[in-house]
């Protein structure tokens, strides 16, 4: 484009950047929405029909299926390591932010263990995995730290091994439509409460 004094117009860089950026993520939400929904095989075109884009910019963003998985594992981290501090911010309780942020999480592991049999053979998986845990222990621990200051829950439960308990509960969920991990993590977050005195 040309302006009126003749010289050329420049479109702001920052606009075409931030455009870039929002769809890049509208991208990655719907490539994990399909991967949870229909695997990490699932066709690419699914992904783009959910994002509203053509098949080609899917591939201008991410050339290979490991790009992409790559590339939705590190969105869904940072989604879910953001949510904790908002969840604490919004939540009347401390307990009530940390179960809405470990139903994100149980979320993130389902599409994870899809993930995880595409990411073995990449050499980066183990940095991934050291990503994933920098991330979100932090995060998990600032929660239950906030529910044992309000006296919601038990002192003692270490933001890992709590992490640790869900992923495993999660793992069965692959290889049996039945099974529901949601009830049994209830179960496992009903038990850190606080008993009440009588």
């Amino acid at each position: 484009m040309v302006s009126s004094a003749g010289q050329p117009e420049k479109t702001p860089t920052r606009s075409r950047r931030s455009d870039a950026v929002r769809n890049q993520q509208t991208l990655l939400a719907a490539a994990a929405e399909v991967f949870a929904a229909s695997g990490i095989d699932a066709p690419i075109r699914e992904i783009a029909a959910r994002a509203g884009v053509g098949v080609g910019t899917v591939y201008r963003h991410f050339p290979t299926r490991a790009d992409l998985a790559v590339a939705v594992y590190r969105h869904q981290v940072e989604a879910c390591a953001e949510a904790g501090p908002a969840l604490l911010a919004e939540t009347g309780s401390p307990l009530a932010a940390l179960r809405q942020w470990v139903d994100l999480f149980v979320d993130f592991l389902v599409t994870k263990h899809g993930l995880a049999n595409t990411l073995q053979a990449d050499s980066g998986f183990d940095a991934l995995h050291s990503y994933f845990l920098d991330r979100l222990v932090p995060v998990c621990s600032q929660l239950l730290d906030a529910a044992v200051d309000a006296g919601e829950i038990r002192p003692g439960t270490h933001a890992f091994e709590l992490m640790r308990g869900i992923g495993n509960l999660c793992i069965g969920r692959d290889s049996d439509p039945r099974y529901d991990p949601r009830r049994l993590i209830d179960l496992l977050l009903q038990g850190l409460r606080q008993p009440q005195s009588p």
